[in-house]
């Protein structure tokens, strides 16, 4: 007989997650089986829950914040080994063949798959993970990891396409899970933050400023200096025209999420002066071995609250309300 686990899986988008009991998965080719110790809760789980990214598999595990101690390996798995322990981010799978591939722009390929979204994710007791896109984790506290591996990752890769170290000044619109991690790496390389909340959110506010922002204030609310690079980790559109505003002749305005609500009509005199605006999709192999590695160098802290699976609905109305502080991170 099968080993049999517990899961929350979405059966219909827009509808609560079910506390399932379904088979334990077994490795591919390829392929690792771990046990969950913690996963994250993440932004992008409440736009495919919601249905805002339509083309989930269903039914579906979602979570790709998975940190996990390897329990078997696949036919032609090397470099891992059982017992170790592992993060999942949300890149599971590339072809490896694709134009964006073989230009070593794997987030862009056209074949991609991702954790809790196309593959069956870490909202589970086990999971099975491609090793290619499996990363060691050396943090012996599984629960601060697991924001690393998404909410990090996707942090720094925003972070290194507005210019990394080079801006002095450097805004962060949404100060959530990303935000929280990408101030503390920020700061620890001299630069000034400035942190954009909600409208009368004073106490995102004065987590931002106790993480080292040198203002925090509303997203309605101009900063005291004009910023070199705006990040936007809120998605809401009318923010972009809003960043451009407030930032340098030159400057760039780079949003980090997946999903976010359409952008009004702005003049052009925003984006004059050779300001810019991009996105990021996806994360590659690089930005992980980068930013892990950074990680415990900073030191980055991770602020999480725990839940246990079985309380994932919890989990995600508390971050689709704001009530977080930091992340929220699933225990099995």
């Amino acid at each position: 007989m099968n080993a049999t686990m517990r899961a929350m899986r979405l059966h219909a988008p827009g509808q609560p997650l079910a506390l399932d009991e379904i088979p334990v998965p077994h490795p591919g080719a390829g392929e690792i089986q771990l046990r969950v110790l913690a996963c994250g809760v993440c932004r992008t789980d409440l736009h495919v829950i919601d249905g805002e990214l339509s083309e989930p598999r269903l039914p579906l595990v979602p979570g790709h914040e998975v940190v996990g101690e390897v329990t078997a390996l696949g036919e032609g798995v090397a470099g891992l080994e059982v017992g170790q322990r592992i993060g999942v981010p949300w890149l599971g799978w590339t072809c490896g063949e694709c134009q964006p591939c073989r230009a070593g722009r794997e987030n862009l390929c056209e074949r991609a798959e991702f954790t809790g979204y196309t593959r069956d994710g870490g909202y589970a007791e086990y999971a099975v993970a491609d090793v290619r896109y499996c990363f060691p984790i050396h943090d012996d506290d599984a629960q601060a990891a697991a924001p690393l591996l998404c909410a990090g990752l996707i942090g720094y890769r925003t972070w290194r396409l507005a210019g990394g170290e080079a801006n002095r000044c450097l805004g962060i619109y949404g100060f959530g899970a990303a935000a929280h991690i990408l101030a503390q790496l920020a700061v620890a390389r001299g630069q000034h933050v400035y942190a954009f909340t909600r409208p009368g959110d004073d106490a995102a506010q004065a987590f931002a400023r106790r993480l080292g922002a040198v203002w925090a204030g509303g997203s309605d609310e101009a900063p005291p200096e004009r910023l070199d690079a705006a990040l936007l980790f809120a998605p809401v559109g009318e923010l972009v025209p809003t960043a451009l505003g407030h930032v340098k002749p030159g400057g760039t305005v780079v949003s980090g999420g997946i999903h976010m609500s359409d952008i009004p009509a702005f003049p052009y005199r925003l984006l004059w002066e050779e300001r810019s605006v991009r996105s990021v999709a996806n994360l590659t192999r690089r930005d992980g071995e980068e930013f892990l590695a950074l990680a415990p160098e900073v030191p980055i802290r991770t602020e999480t609250r725990a839940y246990p699976l079985e309380a994932a609905n919890q989990a995600l109305d508390d971050l689709r309300q704001g009530r977080l502080s930091g992340a929220a991170v699933l225990i099995p």
